[in-house]
């Protein structure tokens, strides 16, 4: 869509509804997909996206994988089902339990974080799963600068402050979904009110917010982490680094973070637009990407790959008429793209790309 837009990607958007239930049910199956292996990967999970598409949507666990990453990639799915269930109860005021709630799902239970201090001394402390914070948390930007957040005494008040903002100005209409979804974001980050998992909780209450006014869901892209931390370090540039003002911040205090989330949500918003609209065969989409491929023997082998239980090279060639030279080539491509891998099974494949 040229010069687009959150405008123009939501009207197209709404120019598709209904949805039939075959589309929504593959937007699901896709955002599942898609945000839990982003917000988690960016926090340092280390499934891969077909891992985390086996174990999401099949139950299973494949390859080699730490037990924590896939406890924590199974709450996370847990949580964003918690989320949106909560989202359409939409007379419902937002509340702090519902957020430490949330974030209780998330993290399971109360663990212990070991750090090795200058001199070989260790010290260890305690991350509360649903509990706000008992000691201070900051960050060293990429800039190499210590950030500092909300303190733990000022912590329960500033999100009283933010929660009571919230459900006002949702009444009151004078920011738009977006904003608000931005504004809310930006405010809770600044507070970091828990030790651990504070931006997957931020992410989750983006979606939140937005399911709360019928607008789709959204991902954040972990390939793209470095410019979702550009624009948050850009509006903290602008509010200031006193903790309190950036949790009370004003739309027009953070234009860089808002720029940033106006383009991410166009995108997304148009992308669910394509991936529902677009009837190509030879288009595949993998994490939010859009894959055209140039000749339509990808297809032909993918097809083949999801009708077949198992697929020898022979066999390949057989169904799509292509060389096993040239076969052996475009499967290369496939694997090392991660669009598609082999299974345990001799001649049993993985398919990751979806249409």
């Amino acid at each position: 869509m040229k010069y687009l837009n959150i405008k123009k990607a939501l009207t197209a958007w709404q120019e598709l509804q209904p949805l039939s239930e075959k589309d929504k049910d593959r937007l699901s199956r896709r955002f599942t997909v898609d945000f839990n292996y982003n917000s988690n990967h960016m926090e340092g999970n280390t499934l891969t996206y077909g891992q985390t598409e086996i174990l999401l949507l099949f139950g299973k666990v494949i390859g080699e994988a730490s037990v924590r990453d896939v406890q924590e990639m199974t709450a996370s799915n847990v949580g964003l089902r918690m989320m949106t269930e909560e989202a359409k109860i939409k007379e419902t005021p937002l509340t702090q339990n519902f957020i430490r709630t949330l974030h209780q799902t998330l993290l399971r239970e109360d663990y212990t974080v070991y750090r090795n201090l200058p001199g070989g001394v260790q010290t260890s402390y305690v991350i509360h799963a649903g509990q706000y914070k008992t000691r201070p948390n900051s960050v060293i930007t990429h800039y190499g600068d210590r950030f500092e957040y909300a303190s733990p005494e000022e912590t329960p008040s500033l999100m009283t402050d933010l929660v009571d903002w919230y459900n006002k100005a949702e009444q009151e209409c004078k920011l738009t979904p977006v904003e608000l979804a931005a504004l809310f974001h930006y405010r809770y980050i600044r507070i970091h009110p828990f030790e651990d998992g504070n931006g997957r909780i931020a992410r989750l209450m983006v979606n939140f917010i937005l399911t709360r006014h019928d607008y789709p869901m959204i991902v954040v892209r972990s390939r793209k982490k470095s410019e979702y931390l550009e624009a948050l370090h850009q509006a903290d540039l602008e509010v200031g680094p006193v903790p309190s003002d950036g949790a009370h911040a004003d739309i027009k205090d953070i234009r860089p973070f808002m720029k940033y989330f106006n383009e991410l949500v166009a995108t997304e918003v148009y992308n669910d637009v394509l991936f529902v609209s677009e009837k190509n065969e030879n288009v595949w989409w993998y994490d939010g990407e859009r894959i055209a491929f140039r000749t339509p023997n990808y297809t032909k082998i993918l097809n083949a790959m999801r009708t077949e239980p198992t697929l020898t090279l022979a066999d390949m060639k057989e169904i799509t008429g292509i060389s096993i030279a040239a076969i052996q080539k475009l499967l290369d491509q496939l694997i090392q793209k991660k669009y598609v891998e082999r299974g345990k099974k001799n001649g049993s494949w993985r398919v990751f790309v979806t249409q």
